[in-house]
């Protein structure tokens, strides 16, 4: 690579960045719905067809903010599970968890963007679903993990649930039994949940000591997924 592209690509990349995070700020003055690349260009003192040869449109904009807030959020779960490491899977799942909501909390505008209401008029495209993928990953791993080691419990599931429970074993997690996956979306389901309702505010005038509880709650999620 010669002198000049390297140059280029770096003003590229720092351009890149610029806009993002001044995209991010409106996120967290106006919302996602009301995020404007005439607005992002005029704050950086560019044209707007200056702007629109890094992002040719909001969506594209949109969904570069998406991905880098699920990499974000999934790299925060990733460390977490590496500095638990050979912790019982009870441990290094409730570790997991608190990663997830000590960036949320952290980041609360980030994470209403993927985790929150819809954008009116966006539909995220596929190339989100590997940055998307990295948090259920690692809860999954932890069961794998689990099952191979010290165990997974035996959940019971209704008759009427297994077709449901085999088809998401056969999408999700091959490896583990209908009864695992089923216990598993629901965890994760419960997790965010959880989580949703403290950054939203629903927990407002009910929950105060919210990091207790949510550690006594995740723990407990975990234990009813099976998990030993």
């Amino acid at each position: 690579m010669s002198t000049a592209q390297g140059a280029r690509e770096r003003a590229r990349s720092e351009v890149t960045a610029a806009i993002k995070e001044e995209a991010r700020r409106q996120l967290a003055a106006e919302g996602a719905a009301k995020l404007s690349l005439r607005a992002v260009a005029r704050e950086l003192g560019m044209v707007s067809s200056a702007l629109y040869r890094y992002f040719p449109s909001r969506d594209e904009l949109l969904t570069a903010l998406i991905i880098d807030a699920y990499d974000a959020l999934g790299a925060a779960a990733e460390q977490a599970r590496d500095t638990a490491g050979e912790a019982a899977p009870v441990a290094r799942f409730t570790a997991v968890c608190e990663a997830i909501r000590t960036w949320a909390l952290a980041h609360p505008h980030e994470y209403a963007l993927i985790y929150g209401s819809p954008v009116p008029g966006y539909a995220a495209p596929e190339t989100t679903v590997p940055a998307a993928a990295r948090t259920g990953m690692v809860l999954l791993g932890i069961f794998r993990d689990a099952r191979e080691g010290p165990g997974l419990a035996e959940l019971p599931l209704p008759a009427e649930l297994r077709p449901e429970a085999e088809r998401l074993a056969a999408a999700l997690a091959p490896d583990l039994p209908p009864e695992m996956a089923a216990a598993l979306v629901a965890v994760w389901a419960q997790l965010f949940g959880l989580v949703s309702f403290e950054l939203f505010g629903q927990f407002n005038n009910v929950i105060e000591d919210r990091e207790r509880f949510f550690r006594h709650t995740v723990t407990a999620l975990a234990r009813g997924a099976g998990l030993r």
